[in-house]
C-alpha cells in the first residue's frame, strides 16, 4: 500500500523525503559554529534550557575551535566511511541558536559552508526569538539555489512548561516565528520533547492537533532524558517524584497513538533521542540504538495495522 506521502512505509519518513527531494541519499554533517543563546548570555536569562548539554549529542569532530570548513570535511570523511552511499551532504548547524549573530557574521559562516564541494544545503537549528525579516530575506535568497530549512526548538505547547525549563520564549512566539518563516517561502522544522515535568501522556496527546496545525515541513520528537551537568539533573536528584519516564515499549505504544493524530503532511525526522550512556543521569533504554528502536516501532505499526494521520482531523 502506498500512503499519501508516496511510499509504503507507515509514516512520512525523513530518509524517503530526501530521496524524493534529491533523488538519492543525503547525509547531514553536524557543525558547532560557536553560537550561544539569549537565555545563556544574559539578554533573556542565564544557564540556558534546564535539559541542555550539547556535549551529549555533538560528534567528536564537532568543536567550535575548528573552522566550519574543517568540521565539514572531517564530518564528510566520517560519513563516507559509515554511509558509503551518500554523495550529497547538508551542513547541520545544531549547537545552540544558529541565527543568534548579526547578519554579516551569519553570511560569512553560511557562505563558507555552501562553498564546500558536496554541500547541497543548510539545516539551521535556532530559537523562535532569534530570527527577523533581514535574516529571513537572506535565507530566502540562499534557498533559490540551495536546500535551506530552519529548525525551531519549540519543545512544548505549554507556556508553564516552557517557563519551567527556562526556554525564555512562549509558544505563541514560536507560532509567530514559523508563520513569518513560511511567508518567505522557507522550509520549517520543529523539535518537541515528550515527558517534560508536569506534562502527562494525555496532555501531550491533546497537543497533537495543535502541533498538526502549525506551518511545518518536518518534525522531531525526543523522549525526555536527564543529561549530566544540566540544571534538570539537579532538579531530578532533588525531586525525583516530579518525573515520569517512558519505558521503551510504553513509549512506542504512546508515540503510535500520537502519530495516528499527526498531520500526514509532516515529515517525521525522528521520534526518539539517543545519547551515549555516559551522559545519562536518569533512567535510559540501555545500549539499544535508534535504528533498532525504529525497527521495533515499524513492526508495531504493522501489527496494529495503523499509520501516520489515521486519526488526523484538520
Amino acid at each position: 500500500m502506498k500512503y499519501p506521502w508516496g511510499h509504503n512505509r507507515r509514516f512520512n519518513s525523513y530518509s524517503e523525503y530526501f530521496k524524493r527531494t534529491f533523488g538519492e541519499r543525503v547525509q547531514k554533517v553536524t557543525i558547532d559554529a560557536g553560537f550561544t543563546c539569549p537565555n545563556r548570555d544574559g539578554s533573556k536569562g542565564i544557564g540556558g534550557c534546564t535539559y541542555c548539554n550539547n556535549d551529549a549529542f555533538n560528534p567528536s569532530y564537532c568543536i567550535p575551535e575548528k573552522s566550519v570548513t574543517q568540521q565539514i570535511n572531517e564530518g564528510i570523511e566520517f560519513h563516507e566511511k559509515r554511509y558509503r552511499r551518500a554523495n550529497k551532504f547538508l551542513a547541520y548547524f545544531q549547537a545552540y541558536s544558529n541565527t543568534y549573530k548579526p547578519l554579516n557574521e551569519l553570511k560569512k559562516i553560511y557562505d563558507e559552508a555552501l562553498n564546500i564541494e558536496g554541500i547541497a544545503g543548510l539545516v539551521i537549528g535556532t530559537r523562535p526569538d532569534c530570527i527577523d525579516a533581514e535574516k529571513l530575506e537572506y535565507f530566502q535568497k540562499l534557498s533559490e539555489k540551495h536546500y535551506i530549512i530552519l529548525e525551531y526548538g519549540i519543545e512544548s505547547c505549554n507556556n508553564d512548561t516552557l517557563k519551567r525549563i527556562n526556554r525564555g520564549h512562549t509558544f505563541e512566539e514560536a507560532v509567530e516565528a514559523l508563520e513569518k518563516t513560511k511567508q518567505y517561502g522557507l522550509k520549517t522544522g520543529a523539535h518537541f520533547i515528550f515527558g517534560l515535568p508536569g506534562e502527562s501522556k494525555e496532555d501531550i496527546l491533546k497537543e497533537a492537533k495543535l502541533i498538526s496545525s502549525l506551518p511545518l515541513d518536518t518534525v522531531k520528537f525526543h523522549q525526555l532524558q536527564i543529561i549530566k551537568g544540566t540544571a534538570m539533573e539537579k532538579e531530578y536528584k532533588e525531586h525525583p517524584k516530579n518525573f515520569n519516564f517512558f519505558e521503551l515499549p510504553e513509549y512506542i505504544e504512546f508515540f503510535i497513538q500520537f502519530l495516528e493524530r499527526l498531520n500526514p503532511k509532516f515529515v517525521v525526522e525522528r521520534f526518539a533521542g539517543e545519547v551515549p550512556p555516559r551522559f545519562l543521569a536518569g533512567p535510559g533504554w540501555g545500549l539499544i540504538r535508534n535504528d533498532q528502536i525504529l525497527n521495533k516501532f515499524e513492526k508495531r505499526l504493522t501489527e496494529l495495522n495503523t499509520y501516520q494521520g489515521r486519526l488526523y482531523q484538520e
